[in-house]
């Protein structure tokens, strides 16, 4: 029998192949959660199913697609029974650019991603959490809106967007046993990776902004809070943000990247 505190729990957490999502399916299933992990990229899926054997499950599910995303939910309550927990984690990168050269294409892939695909995958899930009179949805969002990092705005509009969802959602759902909570976490994540591979600099001035001197890691800093949101130990905690970053939002602005004047 599969022992931890999450024994017998069943979560989807997306964009679960790399990054802060791997490691929070990781840290899940060492709780003794089953987990299905819905990812586009389908090597880093199957890399995550071989990782951890009959306890995750890929499914390859493009989030700004709302079939995709229902299928993947589904997917959960086919292969384990249920759905208890919901971690929305995807993003797929987006540009470096100054709001007035934002296009609406930009705008609209930015929503779809990080606003329309967690709102489908609440949706889809709740009707299970409701019958079970237990749910635990976990909502991946970001200092950068909160500190309104410069030239990411798409996400920064995206991620905020979804912090006013999970307190709405938690609002109306707390009768039903279902807490919604968000978690703003300052790690290295695959997407801070990839900004640090066109703003070196940026890696220094981020720890040294850090009240703690250092970027979290994923694996130790992150995905434990995340685990205990999932749990009965968050029982009483809902609508939420909980910002794990060594205090970075006290300090403010780390991201000062020299913007071109043009777009991108």
């Amino acid at each position: 029998m599969t022992q931890g505190r999450l024994a017998g729990r069943v979560a989807l957490v997306t964009g679960g192949g790399e990054g802060i999502g791997r490691s929070i399916v990781r840290r899940l299933v060492a709780d003794g959660a089953a987990v299905v992990v819905a990812e586009i990229n389908p090597d880093l899926g199957r890399q995550v199913e071989e990782e951890f054997g009959n306890r995750v499950r890929f499914v390859q599910t493009d989030v700004m697609q709302r079939d995709q995303v229902e299928a993947a939910v589904q997917a959960a309550v086919d292969a384990f029974g249920s759905i208890d927990i919901l971690v929305n984690n995807a993003w797929g990168g987006g540009s470096t650019s100054r709001v007035e050269y934002k296009t609406d294409a930009q705008m609209d892939r930015g929503l779809a991603m990080g606003f329309r695909g967690p709102l489908w995958a609440m949706q889809a899930a709740f009707p299970h959490m409701k019958a079970a009179g237990w749910g635990r949805i976990i909502n991946m969002v970001s200092l950068n809106g909160v500190n309104a990092h410069i030239g990411t705005l798409e996400y920064n509009t995206a991620k905020e967007a979804l912090r006013t969802l999970t307190r709405t959602a938690a609002r109306e759902w707390a009768p039903t046993g279902v807490v919604v909570n968000a978690v703003a976490p300052g790690a290295r994540s695959a997407a801070f990776e990839r900004m640090l591979s066109n703003f070196p600099e940026l890696e220094k001035a981020s720890s040294d902004a850090n009240p703690m001197g250092r970027v979290g890691d994923p694996d130790t800093d992150i995905a434990p809070v995340v685990a205990f949101l999932a749990s009965d130990d968050a029982r009483y905690l809902t609508g939420n943000t909980l910002f794990v970053d060594g205090g970075s939002h006290i300090n403010g602005v780390a991201w000062q990247p020299n913007l071109p004047d043009g777009p991108v």
